[in-house]
C-alpha cells in the first residue's frame, strides 16, 4: 500500500482492481483496465513465439522484422 501512496503522489492512477475482501475498496478505471488486459494477452501471445522471446537475432532490424511478422500471424489468426 505504501507503494500505491507514493504513486498516486505523482498522478498515477490504480488500473488493477482490488481484491473483493479488502477491507478499504480503493477504485480503479475499468476502462484503462480492459485496455491494459489487452496489452498484456498480446505480449503473452508474442511470448509463445520461442525466436522472440529468446532474441535469436543479433541484429535490431531483423528482430523488428520477425517481430512484425509474428504480430501480423497473430493479427491474422
Amino acid at each position: 500500500m505504501a507503494r500505491l501512496a507514493c504513486r498516486i503522489g505523482h498522478r498515477a492512477t490504480a488500473v488493477i482492481p482490488p481484491r473483493r475482501n479488502r477491507v478499504v475498496q480503493r477504485s480503479h478505471d475499468r476502462h484503462l483496465y480492459k485496455e491494459r488486459n489487452v496489452v498484456e494477452r498480446f505480449f503473452n501471445r508474442i511470448k509463445q513465439f520461442r525466436r522472440i522471446a529468446t532474441r535469436y537475432e543479433k541484429l535490431a532490424r531483423n528482430y523488428l522484422s520477425f517481430l512484425n511478422l509474428v504480430c501480423t500471424y497473430i493479427w491474422i489468426t
